[in-house]
């Protein structure tokens, strides 16, 4: 099985990618610890971050061989090779952008930002593993279901203001998994409370296992 064969059937399974940004390292450790500690497997650390890179590093060597830990906001040929070599086993990226085309030559999985056919087209053409519908609370299920008629054997990711309340509808429109951020996290990488994270991954799970 490929690397972007494993992440799918990962996504799949799991039907959940947590996304972590913040500016603290250590904090930032510590939600990924919390979200293994929850059974979150697949976790994705923004480049948008203060030292995302060296953060990114240090959480795929402490903790990169019990989950898929990738790449965010992969933007440009040095974004890709960065996170390549501090350890992420996936990239994902806002748009189609020249991170997509770099990150396939380098071997990640990518997940790459698009969101209408035209752009869903030339993601998979690019060679991306799969489609991170952004922003997907634009449109919501209803888009997800229309773009995904012509091509229903595209794998989905919703990522952009998923949340509780929407993420069983994104999954039942089609989605492998749905990508969840700030109504996850809230402020847990600013220093909130790990155990409201804890309990807010637990009602996710709920939600995401039963679709």
């Amino acid at each position: 099985m490929s690397d972007s064969q494993a992440l799918l059937a990962e996504l799949s399974r799991t039907r959940l990618l947590a996304i972590i940004r913040g500016d603290d390292p250590d904090q930032t450790l510590r939600c990924v610890e919390a979200l293994l500690r929850s059974g979150v497997t697949v976790l994705e650390i923004s480049l948008t971050g203060s030292g995302a890179l060296k953060t990114l590093e240090r959480a795929c060597a402490e903790f990169g061989s019990n989950a898929w830990i990738g790449a965010g906001t992969v933007l440009s040929p040095d974004d890709a090779s960065g996170a390549l070599d501090a350890g992420a086993r996936y990239a994902v990226t806002p748009a189609i952008t020249d991170g997509v085309t770099a990150s396939v030559r380098l071997g990640l999985p990518v997940l790459a930002g698009a969101w209408t056919p035209t752009e869903v087209s030339a993601a998979m053409t690019a060679g991306a593993s799969a489609v991170k519908l952004f922003p997907a609370a634009t449109g919501g299920p209803a888009h997800l279901r229309a773009v995904r008629a012509p091509f229903p054997h595209t794998p989905f990711v919703p990522v952009g203001g998923v949340d509780l309340a929407t993420a069983g509808d994104y999954l039942a429109a089609g989605a492998i998994a749905v990508g969840v951020g700030t109504p996850l996290l809230q402020d847990a990488p600013s220093g909130g409370d790990l155990g409201a994270l804890e309990r807010r991954v637990a009602e996710y799970r709920r939600t995401v296992e039963e679709r």
